[in-house]
């Protein structure tokens, strides 16, 4: 959790069980050309207990953006964004589904829970950071979302 919360800033809630995938998000983000708090759940359970705003995570504001796995441990991604598209105070936050999986069987699944994209992770660090920016670029620059008066 970030300690240093930006003013006026994108907060971004990264679902994902690995640290290696996380800092690469963290390092694609820093390079953003906007500012961004970025706040990340290592689970499911973690996740719904920071969009819950539950304790420690009752000072966290609800993101602007969801960039979601769908493969961790304890509560998998498939549940956390059933979760939060069927909760009225969560289901207007777009999910980015951004997943190791090309099964279209999770693709067809995800976007009939209605996930807002779905994006398959590359396997390249490269390729990761290009899809991280244009993700940012798309969702953050482009995109008009929904409760963010600073935009």
């Amino acid at each position: 959790m970030s300690h240093n919360q930006l003013v006026n800033a994108v907060d971004i809630l990264l679902i994902e069980d690995n640290p290696g995938d996380v800092r690469l998000t963290r390092e694609a983000m820093k390079e953003a050309r906007i500012a961004v708090n970025l706040n990340v759940a290592n689970d499911g359970l973690e996740a719904m207990a920071m969009l819950h705003q539950e304790a420690p995570y009752d000072s966290l504001p609800l993101p602007d953006l969801i960039l979601l796995d769908l493969n961790m441990p304890r509560m998998d991604g498939r549940e956390v964004l059933r979760l939060i598209k069927s909760d009225e105070r969560l289901k207007h936050i777009p999910v980015v589904i951004l997943t190791t999986s090309a099964a279209e069987k999770d693709i067809a699944q995800a976007y009939g829970m209605h996930a807002n994209c779905y994006i398959t992770k590359p396997v390249e660090l490269d390729q990761f950071m290009e899809i991280v920016k244009a993700i940012e670029g798309f969702w953050l620059t482009v995109v008009k979302l929904p409760g963010n008066s600073s935009q």
